[in-house]
């Protein structure tokens, strides 16, 4: 099955560089991420996968080079989250923060913003754990918590690191699912893993080796996505 938009980029890096120190983590990467599509990020551990997805969501401020959004809102959802145990959050509060970015932080959220957190809650299946402490949460909850936040903004663009990574087969499924969703309504998805399933379902594969894209290819699989899961 070819792309939705195979000739429209929802996002794009040119020259890009970060740099630690006196340490290259980007050195010089040129990308366009294809639209409604999903793109998964490869490579060795230290190879740079994480620092380019948080370029890419505007979190890490590149030394040198640009990112382009093109105007398309975006959602970054991290490995783990700095949400301290001992702040009195509730799970239905953390995804709730991610309905802020549609309805400005800390703001009353409208009554679309409020079915968008419950549909994340049920997609994600921690509707019943709603009301329970964040910080009392297994590792797998919090992962999941931590992507409902994100489909709960409803963002053009989802970008994810290590989806899947330290979860259970069920909870591995869910996530799997819930990406291949945001896919089938329109979204663009851009995640790190090493989930050869994720791998499989991939339309683009972009390989880092030492901070330089060493494979960055179109793949058209999108039929395979459903068996990915």
């Amino acid at each position: 099955m070819p792309l939705p938009f195979p000739n429209v980029t929802a996002l794009s890096a040119r020259a890009l560089r970060v740099t630690f120190g006196g340490t290259t983590a980007l050195d010089e990467v040129d990308l366009d991420v294809p639209r409604s599509a999903l793109t998964v990020i490869v490579g060795p551990n230290g190879a740079g996968k994480s620092t380019l997805l948080e370029a890419l969501a505007g979190a890490r401020e590149p030394s040198a080079g640009r990112v382009d959004a093109h105007g398309l809102a975006r959602s970054f959802v991290p490995q783990r989250a700095a949400i301290s145990e001992h702040l009195p959050l509730t799970v239905r509060d953390v995804v709730s923060v991610g309905a802020w970015g549609r309805a400005g932080a800390f703001r009353p959220l409208r009554a679309a913003d409020r079915a968008a957190v419950d549909e994340a809650l049920q997609r994600l299946d921690i509707a019943t754990l709603a009301r329970r402490p964040f910080g009392v949460l297994s590792g797998g909850q919090r992962q999941r918590a931590l992507l409902a936040q994100g489909l709960a903004r409803r963002a053009d663009v989802l970008l994810l690191d290590e989806p899947t990574t330290g979860l259970d087969a069920a909870s591995a499924h869910l996530n799997r699912a819930a990406i291949a969703d945001e896919i089938g309504r329109g979204a663009t998805v851009v995640c790190v893993s090493h989930d050869q399933r994720l791998i499989a379902a991939a339309d683009h594969i972009v390989e880092l080796t030492d901070g330089r894209v060493t494979r960055n290819e179109v793949e058209s699989v999108s039929s395979e996505r459903e068996r990915a899961r």
